[in-house]
């Protein structure tokens, strides 16, 4: 989103309380793109890019489409939007209105993405009445970025492509079927600052041939033919270093003599489809039962998946950082949570996600720090540090406060675990594992706590609950790794540690376990980060010669029944789930209450259910109770739950109307969604107890 966009926006939306203007939201519609290039086709038909993070390169800034007939030209405004099947092919139907005749025409829109290339076909439906003198067309304008430019670009008008382009980034566009192209005039200061927005296309360019020239926005016309007129166009990026400028036309020109009809569009969503879920079903079989509509999830991920095996957190909403620090970035503690629930899920189900696994154990390995720890965020696409406030392990003399130590436990589990249930003989992973457990001993005080450090929410700093469950469950991991016995042991150690140093986190006032240690005081708010401590738990039980004792059993269930009953809101509105943390401020407007969070109510289920299992051996009542819990909750996030969105997405945040907020899809609670159904339909067929990474009973 450049400022053009972003000031436009904040025309638009100054005055709601439910946007916070100059974002570029994805709120609605749906993505298309695995690996290479994320697109999002608004509910209008329009596509724009989410691609630099997973790519590197920016793409199309902005669009509008519209429809030429025999009375005028049609912008295309809100059409009805699905996914088609389980492939990632979205299908956008827009009804038309064909006065002065009587029935309406239906052009129908997909859109795909292969790699670096974008697919978008129109065929029009129910024309026979609109009596045109001529072929009808599509009026495509697409204004482009390339490398986040809007200035000094250039256009090249190739026969039958035209390419846009700055200095290393070249973007191309070519069509099915005749194309005309003319330029469009950028806004000029005196439009930017007027109060009213500047709306696409632009008035005619009047031979200002050299400012169309140097602009990003091209204006293209294409002809619908055949006795079912449609039109294929497609947009590649590309870049100078994946080979010269011919090669990129011929590839762009092949997309779309390929794909020139709807059959051959959807054949390439059936194919994408196959690697999303084994062989593209729809549901998976766990024990003797099944989990439905596991490919939503999967596809949200996905989506959200660089080529390399790592995940953005969510497309970036807001680029100019206004409202937050940016979103579109590999975040540790995200990408390896949602690794080891991805891990626990393909484990139960059997989703053929080994590949996935994979890519992300060695994204691990290829971006670990020399002390043993990873940094706060990375570009997706290729692994180097972006721009962060939590780096304190790469600046020189740092007191180590700015770090967010949680990060690095997190990967350390799922590398442990990696290591032992996917392939024992990765000495990569061994010796980065081994690493790990270096950078979690030198961040560990002498009372079993991680030292003061940022939290999770990235909100503040202090000695958290949900720090030392981490730290908890990636000691208890790596005890259980195939590795040699004196880091197991060490490990053990430092497992033991922190079990018991856990104990200075209670509050006994409210019977739970506290947020933080904030300079010795005891911050008693609830926080719903503190589930983590039932999958620590689950893991260090799993460790040969430990237990979870009878009083500390006694002291989860009682944190999770005051931390869900207390975070949980059911407002008037639509919706219901669970907030944050206590008092939470973040992005309410003027709601007053804190918002619900899908990750957070995502999570409580997750915990609820790894309780249940701790449970079942020494209170069956409780474990059935906790059991309850967890499905109560998983409705709320389950496809077609409360908390969906288009697309079957989970938002990040929903405002108490059931408005969506903030990054859309978010990555992580799709994840927890996914395991946590994968645990219950295990334990409905077989009764086996559950831990975080599986079913232990056969580890």
């Amino acid at each position: 989103m450049k400022l053009h966009s972003a000031l436009n926006d904040v025309k638009r939306s100054r005055g709601d309380p439910r946007r916070f203007p100059g974002e570029r939201r994805s709120t609605s519609g749906l993505f298309s793109g695995l690996d290479d290039r994320l697109v999002h086709v608004a509910p209008d038909g329009s596509v724009r890019d989410y691609s630099y993070p997973v790519s590197g390169l920016v793409g199309i800034e902005k669009s509008r489409f519209g429809v030429e007939l025999g009375n005028g030209t049609h912008w295309l405004e809100g059409g009805q939007q699905r996914y088609v099947g389980d492939t990632a092919v979205v299908e956008t139907v827009h009804r038309i209105d064909s006065e002065p005749k009587s029935d309406p025409v239906t052009l129908v829109q997909h859109d795909v993405t292969v790699g670096r290339l974008h697919l978008t076909h129109f065929e029009l439906e129910g024309t026979d009445g609109t009596d045109s003198p001529s072929e009808p067309s599509i009026h495509a304008c697409l204004g482009f970025a390339p490398e986040g430019r809007v200035g000094r670009t250039g256009q090249l008008r190739h026969e039958d492509v035209v390419e846009i382009y700055h200095d290393r980034e070249r973007d191309f566009v070519a069509a099915s079927s005749p194309l005309e192209v003319t330029g469009q005039v950028p806004p000029n200061f005196e439009e930017l600052l007027d109060e009213e927005p500047v709306e696409l296309p632009r008035p005619d360019a009047a031979g200002r041939y050299e400012e169309t020239s140097l602009s990003p926005i091209g204006m293209l016309e294409v002809t619908l033919t055949g006795d079912d007129p449609s039109a294929t166009i497609a947009t590649l990026l590309a870049d100078a270093s994946d080979g010269d400028r011919l090669e990129a036309l011929e590839r762009v020109r092949a997309g779309v003599a390929d794909h020139p009809d709807r059959e051959t569009i959807l054949e390439v969503g059936r194919t994408q489809a196959q690697g999303l879920l084994g062989a593209g079903d729809s549901s998976s079989t766990v024990g003797n039962g099944t989990i439905d509509d596991a490919v939503d999830d999967l596809r949200t991920l996905a989506l959200l998946r660089g080529s390399n095996g790592s995940r953005m957190a969510g497309p970036e909403f807001d680029p100019f950082f206004r409202y937050s620090g940016g979103y579109g970035y590999t975040w540790f503690r995200d990408d390896a949570e949602i690794a080891s629930f991805l891990l626990a899920a393909d484990r139960r189900a059997d989703l053929g996600l080994e590949e996935w696994h994979r890519r992300s154990a060695r994204f691990y390995v290829e971006t670990q720090l020399e002390d043993g720890t990873w940094p706060h965020r990375v570009w997706p696409h290729n692994g180097e540090i972006a721009p962060g406030w939590a780096n304190g392990r790469l600046e020189q003399g740092s007191a180590g406060v700015d770090y967010q130590a949680d990060q690095t436990a997190s990967v350390a589990t799922y590398l442990a675990t990696y290591l032992r249930v996917v392939d024992d003989e990765d000495e990569d992973v061994r010796a980065a594992l081994v690493s790990a457990l270096d950078g979690l001993d030198d961040t560990l005080e002498d009372d079993g706590l991680p030292e003061r450090v940022q939290n999770a929410w990235e909100n503040m700093t202090g000695r958290f609950t949900h720090t030392a469950a981490t730290y908890l469950e990636a000691y208890a991991a790596i005890a259980r790794a195939p590795l040699a016995d004196e880091y197991r042991e060490r490990a053990l150690e430092g497992a033991r540690e922190v079990y018991e140093g856990i104990d200075a986190l209670w509050v006994p006032e409210r019977e739970c376990y506290g947020l933080r240690l904030d300079d010795g005081d005891l911050d008693d708010r609830l926080d719903g980060s503190t589930f983590a401590l039932a999958g620590a738990h689950a893991e260090y039980d799993a460790v040969a010669g430990l237990a979870v004792d009878g009083d500390r059993l006694a002291r989860l269930r009682s944190h999770l029944e005051t931390t869900i009953d207390g975070l949980y809101r059911d407002p008037d509105g639509p919706i219901e789930g669970l907030a944050r943390f206590e008092d939470d401020p973040w992005r309410v407007s003027d709601q007053g209450e804190p918002k619900i969070w899908t990750v957070t109510t995502a999570w409580g289920s997750h915990a609820a259910a790894e309780l249940s299992a701790l449970l079942a051996a020494a209170d069956g009542d409780a474990a059935a109770e906790f059991d309850e819990r967890a499905r109560d909750l998983l409705a709320l996030v389950e496809p077609g739950g409360q908390l969906r969105r288009d697309g079957e997405y989970l938002p990040e945040q929903l405002f108490d109307d059931g408005t969506a907020d903030s990054a859309t899809p978010l990555g992580w609670p799709h994840a927890l969604r996914l395991a946590t159904a994968t645990a219950l339909a295990e334990a409905d067929a077989s009764g086996v107890d559950v831990s975080a990474d599986g079913p232990t009973a056969q580890d």
